[in-house]
């Protein structure tokens, strides 16, 4: 079986914006309480999960960077054409 990541995010406008979010996190916010304040994704409603997925399932800048990360860790900002996120690798399978 392929190579799988189950990752959350929170997405916003600007890098700026993500870096006051990292902010938060290091001061020890919830991921999942400032995806449901700030993210502009539909997902931020329940946290900014977006459940498991494969290669080629997301936008390239955003799937190498979730492939990369380490279980627990939030890595970005990371920017695509939707904006700038932040990613939550919950677990790999």
């Amino acid at each position: 079986m392929a190579k799988q990541v189950n990752a959350s995010h929170i997405l916003v406008d600007s890098e700026k914006e993500a870096k006051k979010i990292i902010e938060r996190l290091n001061g020890g916010e919830k991921f999942e309480d400032l995806a449901k304040k700030y993210s502009k994704c539909p997902s931020g409603k329940k946290g900014g999960g977006l459940g498991w997925f494969g290669r080629n399932q997301m936008v390239a800048e955003f799937e190498n960077a979730a492939f990369k990360a380490e279980p627990g860790n939030v890595v970005g900002p990371v920017r695509t054409n939707f904006g700038w996120h932040l990613i939550l690798v919950n677990d790999v399978k």
